[in-house]
């Protein structure tokens, strides 16, 4: 027990859900962690059980919240896009959640795009037609759940990305809402009116009364029921993962620059009241939204980032645990010309395409582990520098420093790597955990734990840079070889 008020953090991943109670000033006192399986029922399909992160989350939030009673308030932070529809009157979802990274709708998107509508979605939502998003993962359950669009075109179901449908459950279902970042996410919303949008629900062909109102991310989104987590806490904040992490990261000015490498990789730069329209197939999106007033961002998304060493753990056994992969890269010289492309669930941004699939070439007789993981890490910072250039093409000028959290920002050879290969300077925070962070610091704000940003912006502190010191000629040669990687990785579709 404290008299330290604290906040709770709710952070439902991709691959775990966390709870982590933070001090004000960002120090995690409590944490708790359960894994959470993936389901594949078919290659490029990905589910989640909607009722195992359900019960993750009440299991994580009692541990961590046992004994204490001082928290100000929780703040939840979730995968984006992922998409789960559910009975308005029991709760019951009506399917397997479809994840993010799920690629079923490729054929759907496709369609759209044929038809015309690519332009009028990216000027609404800043969005391309591609499955990562909602809007299509939505369509397809309506279509293939029976007795699914009739429920819904009635009012019986209910739509919510995980922060929408964990809010419900914590609410005890008094509460359907979302935050505008993660509305930003599902194709349906129009980021310039702040609202959804009519035309974007005919072209999907979709009821709008699944649709959950959408809230600043720092505000009142109810409280919390004593019988699902053991308290009945005020719920303060909401934001998708990458925008939660924007926030942990302190990148509140026009040109700052975050980059989380989780499950995946997601380079956010903050553009301020201007939501400009990408050149170069980047995503404008919400950074966040406060009092009613929304801070845009350019986002980059790469697909895989850490599933990739998930990958040759788990599938290839070439590693009992991640940090292995640190010393395997130390082994080497260089990479031998291996290069490993992780289009596992096709290529994100500035490719889009979804029918790609991944490679590892450049093999020779003697390549081995040691090769193998060392192009995995190498394939995150060569996608960092594709997203960055597209990035830089767009804004004009290139940002001097880059601020990396994610539990692959613990690797210190591959952020001096991905220094080198940016030719710019990588900070890593103290707490890395931001996106968990930022929940917490959102749900401060909505609490009057903070008065303003500048509050918070004054607690990030730096655990240590990384400057650039590989010489251009290096540079340039292990770029061509990454872009000729890529180029025999990519579909017809591309």
């Amino acid at each position: 027990m404290t008299d330290t008020p604290t906040l709770l953090a709710i952070d439902q991943g991709t691959t775990s859900t966390r709870a982590i109670l933070f001090e004000r000033d960002g120090t995690p006192r409590r944490t708790a962690q359960r894994e959470l399986p993936q389901v594949f029922p078919q290659p490029g399909w990905v589910e989640h059980d909607p009722d195992e992160i359900w019960s993750a989350t009440k299991a994580v939030c009692r541990e961590v919240l046992d004994g204490q009673d001082n928290v100000a308030a929780i703040g939840i932070t979730n995968q984006r896009e992922t998409t789960i529809l559910w009975d308005r009157r029991t709760g019951e979802p009506v399917h397997n959640a479809i994840v993010w990274q799920d690629r079923r709708t490729a054929d759907a998107c496709r369609a759209v795009r044929d038809a015309g509508h690519a332009d009028v979605i990216a000027t609404r939502t800043g969005l391309l037609p591609d499955p990562y998003f909602s809007a299509s993962k939505i369509a397809w359950l309506l279509d293939h759940v029976d007795g699914a669009r009739a429920r819904a075109e009635s009012g019986e179901l209910a739509f919510g990305t995980v922060d929408c449908f964990l809010l419900w459950r914590l609410t005890d279902g008094a509460v359907h809402a979302t935050d505008a970042t993660n509305a930003s996410r599902t194709m349906l919303f129009d980021i310039h009116e702040q609202d959804w949008s009519d035309d974007l629900l005919d072209i999907w062909d979709l009821p709008r009364a699944i649709l959950p109102e959408v809230r600043d991310s720092a505000g009142d989104f109810g409280t919390s029921s004593t019988d699902t987590i053991g308290a009945a806490l005020p719920i303060r904040g909401v934001a998708g993962d990458q925008q939660a992490a924007t926030v942990g990261q302190a990148c509140f000015e026009p040109g700052m620059v975050k980059s989380t490498y989780g499950t995946g990789c997601f380079v956010l730069m903050n553009t301020g009241d201007e939501a400009p329209v990408s050149e170069n197939r980047l995503l404008t999106t919400l950074a966040y939204r406060l009092d009613g007033r929304p801070t845009y961002a350019i986002e980059g998304s790469i697909f895989v980032a850490g599933a990739a060493v998930q990958w040759l753990r788990d599938a290839l056994k070439l590693i009992g645990a991640a940090p292995e992969t640190e010393t395997l890269a130390r082994e080497l010289d260089g990479n031998r010309g291996v290069y490993m492309v992780p289009a596992f669930a096709g290529l994100g941004a500035p490719h889009w395409d979804a029918d790609a699939r991944g490679a590892i070439l450049g093999l020779t007789r003697d390549s081995g582990i040691a090769e193998i993981a060392r192009a995995t890490l190498e394939a995150v910072a060569y996608q960092t520098r594709d997203l960055l250039d597209a990035m830089t093409a767009d804004r004009g000028a290139r940002p001097d420093t880059i601020r990396v959290d994610g539990g692959m920002a613990a690797n210190d050879w591959l952020m001096q790597f991905l220094a080198d290969i940016l030719d710019t300077a990588v900070e890593r925070p103290q707490i890395t955990e931001t996106t968990a962070l930022g929940a917490a610091w959102l749900a401060g704000l909505g609490c009057g734990l903070f008065a303003s940003l500048e509050d918070i912006s004054a607690l990030w502190t730096r655990d240590r840079g990384f400057s650039p010191g590989m010489d251009g000629n290096t540079r340039d040669r292990l770029l061509a070889g990454w872009k000729d990687a890529v180029s025999r990785t990519l579909s017809a579709h591309g």
